[in-house]
């Protein structure tokens, strides 16, 4: 027994050879009959055409799009059978690619397919085929954009490749890093428990995570999407190492969503469009992904505002104004991280429904932070009171990592698997002179 999708690229066939067959302007015989399709299969198509709803027309379109992905030679094979004599036949379209050799469908075989040479049927299905249909809206099928002067509907259907990888694995891989896909995918083996920030910083974190678990009843059950943008958007702000990151990471953790970091600074370019260019690519692959953005070092593109006093600054704050069009748009989770908020211009402060000042612990909070960092396999020598340590060492969450790190590998290497106050201190100033301070 055939699965579903089998039977859809069977039922494309027989449509297809129908249409083929037929004389022109009209048809000798009824169109083949849609199959019944298992409902309680459980693959990736039988959810894609239960959730959509599509219609024959519109399964029809679909298959014309993945078959040449999931049988190379379909169209090829078809075309041979039922035209032996050959020679040009430019009312199916189709091209070829530079690498694949068989024939590529494009709008005009779907055309074809569906409605022959039939003018009126052919216009009312044009719809299909349109960036306003669903197929094109929520990025499972493109209709690439003609060569210059030929006609519309030459260009070719291409099925995203996300929508390809999910229906032949099931599953869709995460981007990896590139030049074309800017951001890091960025998890941690923490817990909550592991964080220690001020009250004021958590209590604010817990306004987001009461968003990310209310959103969708805001926004369609009471009603509130035609009122409000989609998505949430958030400015964390303070020195290195006081847990913006973390938090991110924390807050996907914590909701299932995957967060990506993006470095602003390697997006940006100097080259005149390339900023928006990589910035397009960014949010149309995080589109509809419910992705957590976390964007790093945003004062690279959101510092304050300078006069226009050449092209330069010109194209500046066009970048700026393309990459809040974009954040608004976005209907997720977007971060933006900077050390200081000074460098972020306030007219952009209204964007945002958060801005979260991330501070240098207090000693109270440090005290947490070193009572909990070390492995419990290392002895505490008695010299070592945690109390004082806190209140005299004015350390980020992640310098005293480095300074647990440190004495940890130095306890192992001499095998004491002990901490006394000479090391701690030793790992101490070593941390302070790497940040430039003094004791």
């Amino acid at each position: 027994m055939m699965n579903n999708l089998a039977l859809a690229l069977e039922y494309l066939r027989a449509y297809t050879v129908w249409r083929l067959t037929s004389a022109p302007g009209e048809s000798s015989t009824e169109p083949p009959t849609l199959p019944l399709f298992d409902a309680d299969e459980a693959t990736v198509f039988t959810s894609l055409v239960a959730q959509t709803q599509l219609s024959e027309v519109e399964l029809i379109y679909l298959m014309v799009a993945l078959a040449p992905h999931l049988q190379p030679g379909f169209f090829d094979a078809l075309i041979r059978d039922c035209l032996p004599d050959g020679g040009e036949f430019p009312e199916f379209g189709g091209v070829r690619g530079a690498n694949h050799r068989g024939l590529l469908p494009t709008g005009e075989t779907a055309l074809y397919i569906l409605a022959g040479n039939d003018l009126q049927k052919r216009l009312a299905l044009y719809d299909l085929l349109s960036p306003k249909h669903f197929f094109a809206q929520e990025r499972i099928i493109a209709l690439e954009g003609p060569k210059p002067g030929e006609p519309h509907l030459s260009g070719r259907l291409i099925p995203h490749a996300e929508v390809m990888e999910l229906l032949i694995t099931g599953t869709v891989s995460l981007p990896p890093f590139s030049m074309e896909f800017p951001a890091e995918h960025i998890q941690t083996a923490m817990e909550w428990d592991d964080l220690v920030l001020h009250p004021n910083t958590l209590q604010q974190i817990q306004e987001i995570q009461h968003w990310m678990t209310h959103s969708e009843t805001l926004l369609h059950k009471w009603g509130m999407r035609k009122k409000v943008k989609p998505g949430f958007r958030a400015l964390f702000y303070g020195p290195p190492g006081t847990g913006k990151t973390l938090t991110a990471s924390l807050l996907g953790k914590s909701t299932n969503k995957d967060v990506f970091r993006i470095d602003l600074s390697r997006v940006v370019s100097k080259y005149i469009g390339e900023t928006e260019k990589n910035l397009a690519t960014l949010f149309d692959k995080a589109e509809n992904k419910d992705w957590i953005l976390f964007f790093d070092e945003a004062d690279a593109l959101f510092g304050k505002r300078t006069d226009i006093r050449d092209a330069h600054d010109k194209y500046a704050n066009q970048e700026v104004a393309y990459l809040l069009q974009r954040i608004e748009s976005y209907n997720g989770l977007v971060i933006l991280a900077t050390n200081q908020r000074a460098n972020i211009d306030d007219a952009f402060v209204r964007r945002f429904q958060a801005i979260i000042h991330f501070p240098m612990p207090r000693a109270e909070e440090r005290l947490r932070i070193w009572r909990s960092t070390f492995p419990p396999q290392l002895q505490i020598a008695d010299d070592v009171d945690w109390l004082q340590v806190a209140a005299r060492y004015e350390l980020t969450g992640a310098g005293i990592l480095n300074v647990a790190h440190y004495c940890a590998i130095e306890a192992l290497a001499d095998q004491s698997y002990l901490l006394t106050l000479p090391r701690l201190e030793k790992g101490i100033l070593r941390e302070y002179a790497k940040e430039g301070k003094v004791v």
